[in-house]
């Protein structure tokens, strides 16, 4: 654990550790992740406009204008929820209300809620800017996104998926366990980019055999934050593992495999 981290952990401690605790952390935590995982196979169907009620191409329309504006407004509420409660700042003032097992959770839950607010509530544009008309080529197109989806998966199992989503720190709670500190690896995939989940969900948002105007804004627009998302993200991480990463940058690109660094 970094020192925020220790003094973090310290509050509450007749609250945290006790077993009636552990035990709603645990199912809390349990919850949180099966929000989340619903919410993601929504929103892979949603973009891909394929067994879900509501898609990006589907819904009540409104004037382009209106919709434009709504749309915008729910994919920054997102954004900055995701970004902000990210932060170390947010987190050690968070955690004074929050107990630090359940943070990860809590913030994996919030980003859940916040997409499918997203999902509910889009509005689409389906002006049609491109088409694949050719049936081969639109299979392949599809196939990408999907290759875009399964990349995003892989590579959080690849780093650690229970982690990264909260699981691990609820079930490390109730057992009584000491989580890890924090260590610097570059498993697999990320030892040709720095952030494979980010670029699997560039692919997953851009191959789309019909693209309308609605689905461009929303590929535009979560790209363009996938970017400053990464820039805040690296900033931490140098915080974090100093020389180490910033060496590391060095050597991997950020997204294109294969490509050094400049």
């Amino acid at each position: 654990m970094t020192q925020l981290d220790h003094q973090v952990h310290s509050i509450g401690p007749e609250v945290a550790g006790s077993r009636i605790f552990r035990f709603i952390a645990f199912l809390y935590g349990i919850a949180a992740y099966l929000v989340f995982f619903v919410t993601v196979l929504y929103a892979i169907g949603f973009v891909m406009g394929v067994m879900v009620p509501k898609t990006i191409d589907t819904g009540a329309e409104a004037p382009v204008f209106r919709a434009v504006i709504i749309n915008l407004l729910l994919m920054s509420l997102f954004a900055v929820q995701h970004s902000v409660m990210a932060r170390q700042q947010f987190k050690a003032w968070w955690t004074q209300f929050v107990p630090k097992p359940v943070e990860r959770s809590t913030y994996v839950l919030f980003a859940s809620l916040s997409l499918l607010l997203l999902f509910w509530q889009w509005r689409p544009l389906p002006t049609v800017i491109w088409e694949v008309e050719n049936p081969d080529l639109a299979v392949t197109v599809v196939t990408l996104s999907f290759a875009g989806w399964v990349l995003v998966f892989t590579s959080t199992f690849i780093i650690n998926h229970f982690e990264l989503f909260g699981l691990s720190q609820v079930t490390d709670h109730l057992v009584g366990r000491e989580a890890a500190p924090p260590r610097f690896k570059t498993p697999l995939l990320y030892k040709f980019v720095r952030h494979p989940i980010y670029l699997g969900f560039i692919i997953a948002f851009w191959a789309a055999p019909v693209m309308t105007v609605g689905h461009l804004l929303f590929a535009a627009v979560t790209t363009i934050y996938i970017f400053v998302g990464i820039a805040l993200e690296e900033r931490d991480l140098v915080e974090l593992f100093g020389d180490e990463y910033r060496q590391y940058k060095q050597r991997v690109s950020m997204l294109i495999p294969w490509r050094r660094s400049v």
